[in-house]
């Protein structure tokens, strides 16, 4: 069956890939390294045997190991540990003093032992946050409201595609603190979204309300913001959303945000945005030194003449 779901992948997507069939996750990754390294498998390897884990895994290095990070990995070459075979068979008392429960786990892992949970279903998304830093200073509320907009309009496109809707909306800003000799200011405030949701124009204007709520009330041309972002939280799918008696959803905007996703979706990003988003957008991060997007953008892929 590994075999035949690798031939079935290469031959009906042209991608070639790598299957590690094991008892356990960790091993499955080891058989997966392994199958990739060694053409001898042809990028299929079962270790479901006790004699072939044994054979293997001397020649997995634990830097290759799920879950094993550069420190743990110099711990572990400090005690003479510096394959699978020999964390394998460390005690579970001196595997928990150097890498504490998760390697522990690893350990029980390649033991054959399963340890690590499998997760047939994504668990659920508890919040997200949207962003960035601004290519210029910010010094007017209208172009941080410009920002601002930008952020709720992705988090609403996000919550979208996921089918959630949020309860809590929360927004900050705040000058840059690596230079103490401009002033400092941090703003930040919530806000309850009744009811729950995952429409642009009312994640746009809780974020408004809450922007002009911490926008500072004294001097507020001397300051100058340098980062924005919009994180949400609360979510809930949208088929679970709490149904209220008296806030009625606006006529036609499950569409109206359904038409504006398949816009910007045929046409490319920013097609439609809200007029609060500004055209110009000084605000955005600059990119002049970005690498090309060879794997997401058909425009950057190089030429051959």
């Amino acid at each position: 069956m590994p075999r035949r779901f690798g031939v079935i992948c290469c031959a009906g997507l042209g991608v070639p890939v790598r299957v590690g069939n094991a008892p356990t996750k960790t091993l499955a990754k080891c058989a997966n390294e392994i199958a990739k390294s060694d053409p001898i498998f042809a990028g299929v390897l079962v270790i479901m045997d006790p004699g072939v884990t044994n054979w293997l895994l001397p020649l997995v290095p634990v830097s290759d190991i799920w879950d094993i990070g550069r420190r743990t990995q110099a711990k572990l070459q400090g005690i003479g540990i510096g394959t699978a075979f020999q964390l394998r068979d460390i005690a579970l008392r001196q595997a928990r003093a150097v890498g504490t429960v998760v390697l522990e786990r690893t350990m029980l892992e390649l033991q054959g032992e399963p340890s690590i949970a499998l997760e047939e279903i994504e668990p659920q998304r508890k919040g997200m946050a949207m962003t960035r830093s601004a290519g210029t200073p910010i010094t007017e509320f209208d172009t941080l409201f410009q920002a601002i907009t930008a952020h709720a309009t992705r988090a609403a496109k996000k919550l979208r595609q996921h089918r959630l809707v949020a309860g809590t909306l929360t927004l900050f800003f705040y000058t840059n603190r690596h230079r103490p000799d401009r002033p400092q200011y941090a703003g930040s405030r919530s806000t309850r979204l009744t009811p729950m949701s995952s429409d642009t124009f009312d994640l746009a204007g809780a974020a408004k309300r809450c922007a002009l709520a911490a926008w500072p009330k004294i001097d507020n041309t001397s300051y100058e913001f340098t980062k924005a972002g919009v994180m949400l939280d609360d979510l809930l799918p949208y088929e679970q959303r709490p149904l209220t008696l008296f806030d009625a959803q606006r006529e036609g905007a499950p569409a109206l945000m359904q038409a504006l996703d398949e816009v910007n979706g045929r046409f490319g990003k920013k097609t439609m945005v809200l007029a609060s988003e500004g055209i110009f957008r000084s605000w955005q991060l600059r990119a002049d030194h970005r690498s090309p997007r060879y794997t997401t953008r058909l425009s950057d892929l190089p030429v051959v003449r």
